[in-house]
């Protein structure tokens, strides 16, 4: 699959095991990127445009509310699909980031196999 994926989440094992999902979805190795905050992954799509952003929302430097608002205020805002990975379960906080662009959301801790069903999902268009 040629969809570039960015994975946002302070946690290198988090990452690692969604990158390996993403792998098995079909994407491809070169064409996922990592991010351990918010501040980091503004900067790698200002380097380069993602297609899917898997996004966490409890991270230090800046979180996953904060990226959210800074990417909505941007001059060009990342247009990528945007999936919440967090363990946030806050109704009221799920609506705001659905407000800022989150198209989806899988609840921490998860099965790898749900996570490789989301991109699977985005890949094929659903």
């Amino acid at each position: 699959m040629k969809q570039r994926i960015l994975i946002v989440d302070d946690s290198p094992l988090l990452r690692k095991t969604a990158r390996r999902a993403a792998m098995q979805a079909g994407a491809e190795p070169e064409r996922i990127r990592e991010a351990g905050n918010g501040r980091e992954a503004l900067a790698a799509l200002a380097a380069e445009p993602a297609d899917i952003v898997l996004l966490d929302i409890n991270m230090p430097v800046m979180d996953g509310f904060e990226f959210l608002e800074a990417n909505s205020r941007a001059p060009s805002p990342c247009a990528a699909k945007i999936a919440l990975v967090t363990t946030e379960g806050n109704k009221e906080r799920l609506a705001r980031a659905e407000q800022l662009g989150v198209v989806d959301y899988l609840r921490k801790p998860f099965a790898p196999e749900e996570l490789r069903a989301l991109v699977t999902k985005w890949f094929e268009g659903r």
